[in-house]
């Protein structure tokens, strides 16, 4: 008799194993190395993961003529022991080889009873660690809403909760009650497997939540195609269509990272257009009309509520920040002893703790701060100390040897002039970015849209514009003539605001590339930017990469807040 599954609340378990046929196994470990699939089988064969993972060994039997027989025509007999495998996988890795080989060892080999989910799920946090650039994330501040008033008028109950700017609580996170929370917010008709690893290398928590459309938390729930009883045509569900979020929780901050929705092949799924719908005013997730229906975003509408406690409900805000790389966001919006916070750019250099000032950087407690009375040395100028120290050590000033110094010849007067401003608009690009915007840095940013939304500059804004320059550049000379351009100016913004609003163009503008701020920051190095008039928004120190600028200020999207 077939097995009989019964549609339940319940989430996937880890122990279900899905079919080697299934050509979603195959998609999901071709994507790894040989190297990381020798790794990841290895870490399968370890104690820890055995009761999830176990491989297929050969059975014991009365004769061994008998086992031989068995598996005389396989290709990749099973092994005898866990410990003859783990040689096996082992000296995988000491020699060359394909990465098909390994592939067939495992799909036909050592696990042809299936892979679980707890296997699949190791396989694609492995390809996250393989390519950290793999995912866009987008970052959410948890912000606590005000509790609702016990009053009987329908009218207040209706209105969807404030946020609390005031309050600084901050959701307690544990990962088993998380999880029960959130699957409580799951409908009956979709099924979700659950899987929580700490990154190797940065402070922050990854669960991966694989979505499938089924009722059925059975191996029925992942089959692939149809099949015909009778009559009657039983369509099962489709494994391609499943669905892939990843949530990131960095260590003692009030921000986490979602991901967004990859479908198995890696690529995102279409979405509809048109207004959030109301649910998102609650949850703080502005998505479309298509969005807002697909199961996905079901899924993450109940993070806020799995968060949230009786008497303390929290909600999801953007902050019109998004990239690629996890280390930028937790630099931004990370927590209190990795991220610098709203001091970005050239203001870095007072978010950071580990920064000294002085020449010898290697003595704590001499931190700078924007409260000395003295000003540091320009870094260029210590390493040109530097490198004048580099000459008199390395060249030679007594006797004989003075004499076979080798003179450079003195420069012209063009190349001195180039020499000066190239120094000059180093020393700019360095007071504008500080430490930030560096090619190696490890924190790219891939694309920035901003939209322009200032007033069409006028005639007689030009002329006021050129008269404020002009008493910036004679402060002394203060005569009739200031005066009278001071109300003129004056006289001019009365007019203006009597009138009608002027006419805003809209502009937008989008950058493209690995690091877009350090792109910015060689534009300003090569003289192509002015770097002395460059608004802020362009080094990056708003911390947003989505926006819009109006009368000169940057402002967040969507109601991000800032």
């Amino acid at each position: 008799m077939a097995p009989i599954s019964i549609p339940t609340t319940a989430r996937l378990p880890s122990s279900l194993r899905v079919d080697p046929s299934n050509p979603a196994v195959f998609k999901i470990l071709n994507r790894l190395s040989r190297a990381s699939l020798l790794t990841l089988s290895l870490d399968w064969l370890d104690e820890r993961n055995l009761a999830l993972a176990a491989p297929y060994l050969r059975p014991p039997s009365s004769s061994e003529y008998d086992d031989e027989d068995e598996y005389a025509d396989d290709f990749n007999p099973p092994a005898r022991s866990l410990d003859a495998l783990q040689e096996l996988y082992t000296s995988l890795q000491s020699r060359k080889g394909s990465k098909r080989e390994v592939i067939d060892r495992i799909i036909e080999g050592d696990w042809r009873h299936g892979l679980t989910l707890y296997q699949l799920a190791m396989a694609d946090i492995q390809y996250l660690y393989d390519h950290p650039t793999s995912q866009k994330w987008a970052a959410y501040r948890i912000m606590p809403l005000k509790p609702l008033s016990t009053n009987d008028d329908e009218e207040e109950q209706q209105q969807q909760p404030e946020i609390d700017k005031e309050s600084l609580v901050i959701p307690r996170f544990h990962p088993s009650t998380f999880l029960k929370n959130l699957q409580a917010q799951v409908p009956p008709d979709v099924k979700a497997h659950y899987n929580f690893d700490r990154h190797r290398t940065l402070p922050l928590s990854i669960l991966r939540i694989f979505i499938l459309d089924s009722p059925y938390n059975t191996s029925l729930g992942l089959q692939s195609g149809s099949s015909k009883t009778g009559r009657r045509k039983a369509a099962t569900t489709t494994f391609d269509t499943s669905r892939t979020v990843y949530i990131a929780f960095p260590d003692a901050s009030p921000y986490i990272y979602i991901s967004k929705p990859q479908l198995l092949s890696g690529s995102a799924p279409p979405t509809g257009s048109g207004p959030g719908s109301s649910t998102a005013k609650a949850t703080g997730i502005n998505t479309t009309a298509g969005e807002a229906k697909s199961l996905q975003h079901l899924l993450l509408v109940g993070i806020p509520a799995a968060l949230s406690r009786p008497r303390q409900r929290f909600c999801l805000k953007p902050t019109s920040l998004a990239t690629r790389n996890l280390n930028e966001l937790l630099d931004r919006r990370g927590g209190a002893n990795t991220r610098q916070g709203a001091a970005g750019g050239g203001w870095s250099i007072y978010a950071d703790e580990m920064r000294d000032k002085g020449k010898d950087r290697r003595k704590r407690g001499n931190r700078e701060t924007p409260l000395d009375t003295v000003l540091p040395s320009p870094p260029l100028s210590e390493e040109e100390e530097e490198e004048e120290g580099d000459k008199e050590e390395h060249g030679v000033g007594k006797g004989k040897e003075e004499g076979n110094k080798r003179v450079e010849p003195p420069l012209s007067p063009g190349a001195k002039k180039e020499q000066r401003e190239r120094k000059r608009r180093k020393l700019v690009a360095n007071a504008r970015f500080a430490d930030t915007g560096l090619v190696g840095d490890g924190k790219g940013v891939e694309r920035v849209d901003i939209v322009l939304e200032d007033e069409f500059p006028s005639p007689s804004s030009s002329s006021s514009s050129r008269d404020r320059d002009r008493e910036r550049e004679t402060p002394g000379d203060r005569g009739s003539g200031s005066s009278s351009s001071t109300s003129a100016t004056a006289a001019a913004a009365a007019g203006k605001q009597e009138g009608e609003e002027q006419w805003r163009p809209t502009v937008k503008l989008t950058f493209h590339g690995s690091h877009v701020f350090a792109g910015i920051r060689q534009l300003v190095e090569a003289g192509i930017i002015d770097g002395e008039r460059m608004p802020g928004w362009l080094t990056g120190e708003e911390g947003v990469t989505v926006g819009k600028v109006r009368e000169g200020r940057i402002r967040g999207h969507k109601g991000s807040g800032l």
